[in-house]
């Protein structure tokens, strides 16, 4: 625990808000969206909720999914980005959008425009109070999975980074599978490991508004949210058992996330990844870029 911790009473989380960005997911928004709702019915029935999928420039079906998959959970909301990065929200009928711009141009922008978003719907709530998901329109998360973040929040963490499982390794060269579980396998120590995942992370409000949120622009965003709340002395986990399971994919729709590792491992002359740190190594490896250090 550290002295922050240990001068202020952690609060009990009243509210959770998650975020989803999506770009062209249209084969498997509906599976990300249908686990989240069965994991936060989960949660006990006093903790408001309220989810935003962040729309990406979207040029297949997976806006008229995700508004059909919304439709009956008063809850969720959708958020439009366009070409133009102008953000409109998704209301209900007769209600007028919201306009609003995202930060930056990164996947850290996108997921800060869904926080603001959720914040904006648990206003009610201080933010201390409230727990961030992030997650990914490519993952499944499992039915105790915000429970288990909030237990987390209640021992004390400011942050939780849990741990993200391949779904669909067919496809996968048996040398980049072993190397991709080589990388994997250096981060873990005991019950606890390095490694930082958009799909799977946690942070209470106050916090992640205290530090500038994620990074706008360029890659490894949830890796510099993580640096800028260890830099600010906040109290983090890194479980092993919080658990997500998100897609092989060889090609993502962020440059550099965990499609362009993978891409990479199938590569011959990249056969040296299985000795050396992966493109987001595990974080307390990682020395901060110049994007990590910028306030937002």
């Amino acid at each position: 625990m550290t002295a922050l911790a240990e001068l202020v009473p952690e609060p009990p989380v009243e509210a959770v808000g998650v975020v989803v960005p999506a770009r062209d997911e249209q084969d498997r928004i509906a599976a990300c969206l249908t686990s989240l709702r069965r994991s936060l019915r989960a949660l006990p029935g006093d903790v408001a909720v309220a989810v935003a999928v962040v729309l990406d420039r979207c040029s297949d079906a997976t806006p008229d999914l995700v508004a059909a998959l919304l439709a009956d959970w008063p809850e969720a909301v959708a958020v439009t980005v366009t070409a133009l990065g102008v953000a409109l929200q998704r209301t209900a009928p007769g209600v007028a959008p919201l306009p609003r711009r995202p930060r930056g141009t990164g996947v850290g922008a996108l997921r800060d425009l869904g926080a603001r978003e959720v914040l904006h719907r648990l206003a009610a709530h201080p933010a201390a109070g409230i727990w961030l998901l992030s997650t990914d329109a490519d993952t499944t998360v499992p039915p105790d999975w915000a429970p288990a973040h909030l237990r987390l929040a209640a021992d004390g963490a400011h942050a939780v980074a849990g741990t993200a499982e391949l779904a669909g390794v067919e496809h996968l060269a048996a040398d980049a599978a072993r190397r991709y579980r080589a990388i994997v396998e250096r981060g873990l120590h005991g019950d606890t490991h390095r490694h930082v995942y958009g799909a799977n992370l946690g942070v209470r409000a106050d916090a992640y508004l205290a530090v500038g949120g994620f990074p706008p622009d360029g890659a490894g965003e949830d890796h510099g949210l993580w640096r800028r709340l260890r830099a600010a002395g906040y109290t983090l986990a890194q479980p092993v058992d919080v658990r997500v399971r998100t897609s092989a994919r060889l090609h993502g729709r962020a440059d550099d996330g965990l499609a362009g590792l993978l891409r990479s491992l199938h590569r011959p002359d990249t056969s040296h990844r299985d000795r050396h740190q992966p493109p987001h190594p595990p974080i307390d490896s990682a020395a901060p870029s110049a994007t990590a250090r910028r306030a937002v």
